[in-house]
């Protein structure tokens, strides 16, 4: 196992450098800048002082040494046969400025250091910080109460398979998993957050503008009350696919010889379910909890942005749109080394749920 895990830390190294590299080169071939993005917002009647400060707000490049720019030169000329090709020229000092810059980011990133973001100039890990908290406490809710019934009422369905309560629970888990997920939440604000209908649920937002004040137990209640709808939408569709995919499994290792094999043995329901049953059928649900942890940070954009809650899903939505590139590149770079970690542990929990599987 040991050994295992070294390899597996080993390839995850150049692995994520190679994903911090494309994200890097993705976002300096994308086109527009943080500053073109402000002047287009801020109209037509700009001053030439202030598109003068606008474009001193924009990072000064690294300077590139003349011995570079002699080695440039003198490869252009190699393959071109003239002693100066612009483009050729051009495109070796792109490459090599922006090799300076990667690696200039990725120590940088080494030590925790995502730059500042160019919206507000605060360092990118402040704004990290702040917006975790609540895509954490939203996703952590959302992932126990579907997890805790799908499973079963999956389990439940696959033993009572084609009987009149399974094509019921069938039937409705279809429809909410056909519900698109915005609408569902349209109506629960027009119907229960204010409007013509009931106001038993705030609008927007992660807790009230005096939370803060409040006592412990207050400020919960405030968080939750300001939560139940959120997640009610996150809820709704996850728990459809995972109760539906849970009973797909379960019938798979209910048919098998070696349940019937059991059955036979005279073991009782109990014992041949979740004994032989349950540990068989978890192998494909690990491997989808296999994104669980790049999930748990990675926030939802839709219903963050329906009911205005400052989590991650928002804060990507606003870089993207801002041309934040810092702030995008320390999202990526983020969700790259959580999505390989999950991956890793979900290996793991292979062993533990069925000890044939051996990584030596």
């Amino acid at each position: 196992m040991f050994n295992y895990l070294a390899k597996r830390i080993l390839w995850m190294i150049p692995t994520l450098i190679g994903i911090t590299f494309i994200t890097f080169l993705i976002m300096k071939l994308a086109p527009g800048d943080p500053t073109s993005i402000k002047l287009l917002f801020a109209g037509q009647n700009i001053s030439p002082e202030a598109l003068a400060s606008e474009l001193a707000k924009k990072e000064e490049p690294l300077q590139i040494s003349d011995g570079y720019l002699t080695f440039a030169h003198d490869v252009s000329r190699f393959f071109t046969g003239e002693p100066d090709n612009t483009k050729v020229y051009k495109a070796i000092h792109w490459v090599g400025k922006n090799s300076l810059f990667y690696s200039k980011w990725l120590n940088n990133i080494v030590h925790l250091d995502f730059g500042l973001s160019t919206k507000d100039k605060r360092p990118v890990l402040a704004r990290i910080q702040e917006a975790l908290p609540i895509t954490l406490t939203i996703n952590i809710i959302t992932i126990l109460i579907v997890y805790t019934i799908s499973i079963p009422m999956g389990l439940w369905s696959a033993v009572k398979q084609n009987s009149l309560l399974d094509k019921i629970v069938m039937i409705k888990l279809f429809l909410l998993y056909s519900l698109p997920s915005f609408w569902v939440a349209m109506l629960l604000l027009v119907y229960l957050a204010g409007g013509e209908h009931l106001n038993w649920f705030p609008l927007m937002g992660f807790s009230s503008d005096n939370a803060a004040q409040l006592p412990p137990l207050q400020r919960l209640a405030d968080i939750g009350w300001h939560l139940t709808l959120p997640i009610i939408v996150e809820v709704y569709g996850s728990f459809a696919f995972l109760s539906r995919f849970s009973r797909s499994n379960f019938l798979e290792v209910i048919r098998q010889d070696y349940v019937r094999t059991a059955r036979s043995k005279g073991l009782s329901n109990f014992k041949v379910l979740f004994k032989h049953v349950f540990r068989n059928a978890l192998i494909p649900l690990i491997t989808l909890m296999g994104t669980l942890l790049p999930a748990l940070l990675g926030g939802s954009v839709i219903v963050e942005q329906i009911f205005a809650i400052p989590g991650m899903g928002m804060l990507s939505f606003e870089a993207v749109l801002s041309r934040d590139h810092n702030l995008i590149m320390g999202l990526a770079t983020i969700g790259a080394f959580l999505t390989l970690i999950s991956l890793i542990l979900s290996d793991l929990l292979y062993a533990v749920v069925d000890p044939r599987i051996n990584f030596e």
